[in-house]
């Protein structure tokens, strides 16, 4: 939901804002990669990790379903994000 709102979104940013250890995100990054949920990029240091492009439309429609139902959740973690001290720069 939170990388649908915002768009992309590195291992440190999903630490942030879940409040959950880095090893235990990148563990569920991986596998969600691996069955073709997200895609990543390397920009320097940094990996980032979207929804990818090509999401089968029922796929989309079910993350659709999913942020509308949790919004104040969706709400409170991009609050986290937002607070975020160090966020790094995208692009």
């Amino acid at each position: 939901m939170l990388m649908q709102a915002e768009g992309e979104l590195c291992v440190c940013e999903l630490v942030a804002a879940l409040g959950e250890s880095q090893p235990k995100i990148s563990r569920h990054l991986a596998q969600l990669r691996n069955c073709g949920l997200l895609q990543d990029t390397r920009r320097g240091q940094w990996v980032y990790y979207a929804i990818h492009p090509q999401l089968p439309a029922w796929a989309a429609s079910a993350c659709n379903a999913a942020a509308n139902a949790e919004s104040e959740r969706l709400t409170l973690l991009r609050n986290n994000l937002q607070a975020m001290p160090d966020r790094p720069a995208c692009c």
